[in-house]
């Protein structure tokens, strides 16, 4: 059987003998006839527990929208519009409309990249923002004592309206809703605080209520609010298949139940081997972005096995803590400190620490090959030879699994 995985913005292919027991671990998604346009606007005029949004909008009102930053797959050139438009309606200036980059702790975006994420048309006549995680005001304090810190010109909007992508994350449960803010525009010590809960029992890929990542997300509308939002499925070829405005409770629930519907996927048994690509740019522009899927993956792969993991990773590490990490501490020193003394940063790092532990990994990257291999991984330059050497380690036929868009899927097995 031949497979074929994306990197970067081409397709690597590899053979896999049909002796092996092979599964294929794609989305369950039916066939969409619907186009992103009709789409986008049935999900505005279908809002999930809130008003139309041009009734929400008032003229001479600061409106803030939040949308993702580079490291995100989210459409925002393609939503935006459609926001925009609604404001219109409302008679909202195009000068009372900011749009914010959620960066949480990421780099600032190139002109270059703006425009990328949001179009000429909108980059020409909207203003356009990265936020700061050093420019906030604080509105109190979650249950979980995480600070609610809010970039300053969010803070002081009239109206906040939150974009983005609904797909699963490895320790918030979901992302999307109100995300956005929270770690999206919010200040270090409360992105901080807020991932240090990712070692505690429930922050888990899938899970919402008893999550307390996730818990501290959600009460961010409490201490300010979220006047609307509008979260969007995406399919593996980045297509739009689905759409929630609203409530930024209520709409995001639809959607993460429309993303269960989807991207939730059983597996028969877990697997000797596990091939997974994040789905490609810019899932796996880096190592920092590429490690969601590699945690998808932990849980279709047997104690002891192997994962394969395809993904360019040109840009290195992301993040000087987090490479700091991984270049200096051994995978039981990581888990061990960051149970200890959470650190951004180091928190990815020891989520792979514990997938190393459990498991090999193989790297088909364009990253470096000596960093590679500093890791604890091992590097290889092209899927064949990742693949022949993985399923040959057994004796027996292997059972494979292989997981095309790793950063959406998440493997569901029942002992």
């Amino acid at each position: 059987m031949e497979i074929k995985l994306k990197k970067d913005k081409d397709y690597v292919c590899a053979n896999i003998d049909d002796t092996h027991n092979i599964e294929i671990l794609m989305p369950n998604t039916s066939e969409i006839n619907k186009s992103e346009e009709f789409i986008i606007i049935e999900a505005l005029k279908n809002p999930i527990n809130s008003e139309l949004l041009y009734k929400i909008a008032k003229p001479g009102e600061k409106i803030v929208i939040i949308t993702s930053d580079i490291t995100r797959p989210m459409k925002s050139k393609v939503v935006l519009p459609y926001i925009l438009q609604e404001l219109q309606n409302a008679n909202v200036k195009k000068d009372d409309i900011t749009i914010v980059l959620a960066l949480g702790s990421h780099r600032k975006h190139t002109e270059e990249e703006k425009i990328h994420l949001v179009g000429e048309e909108v980059y020409r006549t909207i203003k356009i923002i990265d936020s700061d995680m050093n420019d906030y005001k604080n509105f109190g304090t979650c249950k979980n004592g995480t600070p609610v810190d809010i970039f300053t010109p969010v803070a002081e909007a009239d109206r906040i309206i939150c974009l983005g992508n609904v797909e699963y994350h490895y320790f918030a449960g979901y992302s999307g809703g109100a995300k956005a803010i929270m770690p999206g525009v919010s200040s270090y010590a409360a992105i901080q605080a807020n991932h240090s809960n990712m070692v505690k029992e429930g922050s888990y890929a899938g899970n919402l209520d008893t999550n307390p990542v996730r818990q501290d997300i959600d009460e961010v509308g409490k201490h300010i609010k979220i006047d609307f939002i509008f979260n969007v499925l995406q399919a593996s070829d980045k297509t739009i298949v689905g759409a929630f405005a609203g409530h930024y409770i209520d709409a995001h629930r639809a959607a993460c139940r429309a993303l269960d519907a989807m991207y939730k996927v059983n597996i028969k048994d877990k697997a000797d081997v596990v091939i997974v690509s994040p789905g490609g740019y810019p899932k796996d522009i880096n190592i920092y972005q590429a490690q969601k899927a590699l945690d998808n993956a932990r849980h279709a792969v047997k104690d002891g096995g192997t994962i394969i993991l395809c993904a360019s990773c040109k840009e290195g590490f992301e993040n000087d803590i987090f490479e700091n990490w991984m270049m200096t501490k051994t995978k039981e020193q990581m888990v061990k400190e960051i149970k200890e003394n959470f650190v951004l940063g180091g928190h990815k790092a020891a989520a792979i620490a514990m997938t190393l532990m459990k498991s090999e990994i193989y790297m088909v990257t364009d990253f470096d090959k000596s960093t590679i291999e500093h890791i604890g991984f091992k590097y290889f330059s092209n899927l064949q030879d990742a693949v022949d050497i993985a399923i040959n380690k057994s004796v027996h036929s292997s059972r494979v699994i292989v997981m095309p868009a790793g950063g959406s899927t998440l493997p569901y097995f029942e002992c």
